[in-house]
């Protein structure tokens, strides 16, 4: 059975990645020129800050010297997060993403904006956002109903503690 070199690295880094309680969201190997860059981008429940990522980058970059899985030449490795529109894939990306507004492509056709509330086992409750000074509503989610979702980047966004004031 081939292996790609993706899916070798991903089982190479990922203890290591899961050893700094992050989780592996994504290996990807690119050709820049003659040079070749390693993506990994982690991931927490609770985020992850500048001094994780350092740290991680440290130690991958240390397992990766030692062993010949990015084979001969020059290679760079950049170490970073999902970024803020991510693409919601895995049931964790979606309760990562409770209280913020996400688009969803429907499996039925459509395309839907909402908040999500709540993450359970068989899908999401959301707050679909009111129009023109009509109240929000809330709307119930199944995964399978779900063909796509990213997360939307809210600018000016009120914070709860404001909300709740």
């Amino acid at each position: 059975m081939s292996t790609t070199q993706s899916e070798r690295l991903r089982e190479l880094l990922e203890p290591l990645v899961t050893s700094q309680g992050l989780d592996l969201e994504e290996i990807e190997v690119d050709s820049v020129g003659r040079k070749r860059v390693l993506r990994v981008v982690v991931d927490s429940d609770q985020g992850a800050d500048l001094d994780a990522i350092a740290d991680v980058s440290r130690a991958l970059s240390a397992k990766l010297d030692e062993t010949d899985a990015m084979g001969e030449g020059e290679y760079t490795l950049e170490v970073g997060t999902p970024g803020a529109e991510r693409l919601l894939t895995e049931h964790r990306h979606y309760a990562r993403a409770v209280d913020r507004l996400v688009k969803f492509q429907l499996a039925e056709g459509g395309e839907l904006v909402a908040r999500i509330l709540e993450v359970d086992d068989d899908g999401l409750d959301v707050e679909v956002p009111g129009v023109k000074g009509r109240k929000a509503t809330g709307r119930r989610l199944g995964f399978a109903e779900i063909d796509k979702a990213r997360v939307q980047v809210e600018f000016n966004r009120k914070d709860k503690k404001e909300e709740e004031a």
